[in-house]
């Protein structure tokens, strides 16, 4: 957890979808003429291949070509922050017209009481329903509250949510990004039948079954106005999108593999680009180039087609996987003065036989939200890069229930949250039940609340969280006899002053393992803030990696050892934002990250988290927003390299015993010796470019133009000489390997800030504690220092 107050200024064109179906601008096929009827209180539009029966008690259906209702719905609702929620009574429907003349129906919805006035107004063009609420009421009116019923008729497969994005360069320089211009409500029936519904805004986990939620805008004319698309369709919904925009091409790119992972170097890889044009017919350019994580050009080719008015035409490239690691795809679609494009990541990531089992400690944060393809997909995923223990599982909850983990031999804990703004029955009570939960589930460890130790390293909680959450929880276990374990809440940041404060009131012996979340912002995982004064704010060094584990591991030392678990660790990737990682960064610090837990004797570490977006916007994208981009995977489901690096880390200390630090002659490189099955494995690296981040160029606002994920970001370079007596393998943070030469005995590493892994060096231990590497010699390099180079932390290797 880390603070978040950046936004920016985009080029986005998602202005437009909501712009153009207001005003109606929408074409999926050639105009056909819109009739309109009304007899006996029903009134009916239209169009080709669709039309709309509205009638008496609020009821609209919404009909196929053939008349057959496919969606009906009666009711609207609002909610009042004072009021709550309130629901329509009935509504009468008129024959009426826009300002422009389109015929329309007009529903004038009642409410049992009170100011709040609805008037719907719908429309319909070719195979398209407009759809629009108007609300006027009291100030209290909470528009993002807003939600309209309906209920689809016999489909033949499940409603899905489907976030409609589109990629954007940056104008103020960096990385492109997506960006969302709708969400798309879809269902299909028998044949080739889809349809759903468009907004520009919606969450899936306001909308069920019966509701769709429907957030007010503001109108100019006052109140707020809700707005919503229906379109039949036969293609994708992106592309349904795009051309219900009726102006800009559209590109979508989808892969002949699961979350575009291959299992072994040369396998055959189909990358299909699918075109939209919500225009006349036009010929197009396709232009597709692939980048190597080392910048690579793997593939560059253009071809030429033609997209017919208001259709589709797409292109599959036939493309062979890289002999390891991550590879970048950018296509690129043109017309005249018109361009679209779009990303997406592949990568290679065989299988592996990890061993570690009950020992592992590799897990995720908090559960498998977001299950497609589908649930054992994602498990199928996780598995393969070494995940064994999920954070939060229990029947009933979000996610999976635990016997899905069970099958599937991944450990499973439990985190629920408490209030610390109770009476004692009732936090005696919230006890009882909660162990009861985690018992039920079969919980190894219950973590007892999230992040209660606001406000920030003040220390002020800990009291509270004792007294009403952490006693009554060790008491009630004390009497029950469950053998699940206790942790305190996950704390945001490594709070100091909060754990002094609970030590001192008696809470140490209270629980068997600590848990906290040790966020992260523009530094590398090992630096230590000098001094203890850290600041808690957007920019705060509390927010940081090695420093709070140092300090956690010197009270323990104090007062005792507990199991650590760091149940929720991060690499959050929001672009172009200085405080947080590039990709490069993201991935080269999951792997420091994850080798200095291990070092450090960390139980367990819960990445936080598999996916980017968030619960109840799956697939979202959401640039401002650090809590879209936390992910190991993108938005479009394909891999981060932090997923590589993940799995690389996973892979290399799944059975590995820290031996111990390594020293060297400069005092700017680092290193980590484990043994493992496959002999020393070695993790080197060395700072001469600073601890700071993303420091290059000068800073005004949030905003920092980040590089491509294949751009090398550290300037100097550090020769080491070491003695070898056999081949050297150099494993990157994506797992990329590569072999190192042997010459008389001497291997010459290059050295930087990236963590690399070593097999094939000669760990020297020394009788004084201290350890390095056999016939190390140190060429000093000639740093070119960028203008913040961050401090060297005196403390941070010390035995």
């Amino acid at each position: 957890m880390t603070p978040e107050a950046f936004s920016r200024p985009t080029l986005s064109r998602r202005g437009f979808l909501g712009t153009a179906l207001a005003a109606g601008v929408v074409l999926v096929a050639e105009a056909t003429p819109v009739s309109a009827f009304a007899a006996a209180g029903d009134v009916t539009l239209t169009a080709g291949g669709i039309s709309l029966l509205a009638g008496p008690g609020g009821r609209l259906a919404i009909r196929d070509a053939g008349g057959v209702t496919r969606s009906v719905g009666s009711k609207f609702q609002v909610k009042d922050s004072v009021t709550g929620v309130q629901l329509s009574t009935g509504g009468t429907p008129t024959l009426s017209a826009l300002p422009d003349g389109t015929p329309a129906i007009r529903m004038d919805y009642t409410f049992d009481a009170g100011p709040t006035l609805v008037t719907g107004w719908f429309s319909v063009s070719t195979s398209h329903a407009r759809l629009e609420w108007r609300v006027t009421g009291a100030d209290t009116l909470v528009p993002d509250g807003f939600l309209f019923s309906r209920a689809i008729q016999a489909p033949t497969a499940p409603d899905d949510y489907i976030a409609v994005t589109e990629w954007v360069r940056d104008a103020g320089g960096g990385i492109p990004y997506e960006d969302t211009v709708g969400v798309a409500h879809t269902s299909t029936w028998s044949g080739s039948l889809h349809g759903l519904f468009l907004l520009d805004r919606s969450r899936q986990s306001w909308t069920n079954a019966t509701w769709v939620h429907a957030p007010g805008v503001p109108d100019p004319a006052g109140g707020w106005t809700s707005r919503a698309d229906f379109f039949f369709s036969e293609t994708r919904p992106s592309a349904t999108a795009t051309i219900g925009r009726g102006r800009e091409l559209g590109l979508e790119l989808t892969t002949n593999s699961d979350f575009n992972l291959y299992e072994s170097p040369g396998a055959s890889m189909k990358l299909t680009a699918l075109v939209a044009n919500g225009g006349a017919a036009k010929p197009v350019e396709l232009e597709l180039w692939m980048r190597s994580f080392d910048g690579v050009l793997l593939a560059s080719t253009t071809v030429t087609g033609t997209v017919a008015a208001a259709g589709t035409w797409q292109h599959t490239f036939d493309l062979t996987a890289p002999a390891g690691g991550i590879a970048l795809a950018e296509v690129v679609v043109r017309s005249g003065g018109d361009e679209a494009f779009a990303r997406t990541s592949l990568a290679v990531l065989p299988a592996y036989d990890y061993q570690a089992g009950a020992d592992s400690m590799f897990g995720i944060a908090n559960y498998p939200w977001l299950q497609r393809p589908s649930a054992d997909a994602v498990l199928d995923l996780w598995q393969r890069a070494g995940i064994t223990v999920v954070r939060i599982a229990y029947d009933g909850g979000p996610g999976l229930p635990p016997s899905a983990f069970d099958a599937r031999g991944i450990r499973h804990n439990i985190e629920l949250q408490p209030s610390l703004d109770v009476t004692d029955a009732a936090a005696a009570a919230w006890a009882a039940d909660k162990l009861a939960v985690a018992a039920g589930a079969g919980a190894g460890y219950f973590e007892v609340g999230n992040e209660l130790n606001r406000p920030f390293n003040t220390g002020t909680a800990a009291q509270a969280y004792l007294d009403k959450v952490m006693r009554p929880m060790f008491d009630r276990r004390a009497v029950t006899g469950d053998t699940v374990k206790l942790m305190n809440n996950g704390l945001a940041g490594m709070d100091k002053p909060w754990v002094e404060n609970f030590i001192a009131a008696g809470g140490w012996d209270l629980i068997d393992a600590f848990a906290y979340h040790p966020g992260r912002g523009n530094f590398t995982p090992d630096y230590v803030p000098p001094g203890d004064d850290w600041g808690t704010g957007a920019e705060g060094t509390y927010w940081n990696f090695y420093g709070g584990l140092k300090q956690l591991k010197a009270l323990m030392a104090e007062h005792g050892e507990k199991e650590i678990w760091l149940t929720e660790a991060y690499a959050p990737t929001k672009p172009n934002s200085w405080w947080h990682d590039t990709y490069r960064h993201a991935a080269e610090n999951v792997l420091l990250t994850l080798a200095l837990a291990k070092a450090e004797g960390v139980r367990c570490v819960c990445w936080y988290q598999f996916h980017d977006s968030v619960l109840g916007m799956p697939q979202v994208a959401d640039p401002d927003n650090v809590e879209y981009h936390y992910g190991l995977m993108n938005r479009d489901l394909s891999p981060k390299p932090s997923l590589l690096a993940y799995a690389t880390a996973a892979r290399v200390l799944d059975r590995a015993v820290f031996r111990g630090r390594l020293t060297f002659a400069d005092p700017l490189t680092f290193g980590l010796w484990f043994d493992t099955p496959d002999g020393p494995a070695v993790v080197l690296w060395n700072r001469a470019d600073g601890y700071l981040l993303n420091t290059s160029g000068s800073r005004t606002d949030w905003h920092f133009p980040a590089p491509e994920v294949w751009v090398d970001p550290w300037p100097t370079k550090t020769p080491l000489t070491v003695t070898a007596t056999s081949g050297v393998q150099e494993l990157d943070a994506v797992g990329q390997r590569r072999t190192v030469s042997v010459a008389n005995g001497k291997v010459t590493l290059t050295l930087d800030g990236a963590p690399r892994i070593y097999y094939g060096l000669v760990p020297h231990p020394s009788g004084a504690g201290t350890h390095t590497l056999a016939g190390c010699l140190v060429k000093k390099g000639h740093p070119r220092k960028p203008p913040h180079t961050g401090t060297v932390p005196e403390a941070a290797y010390s035995q």
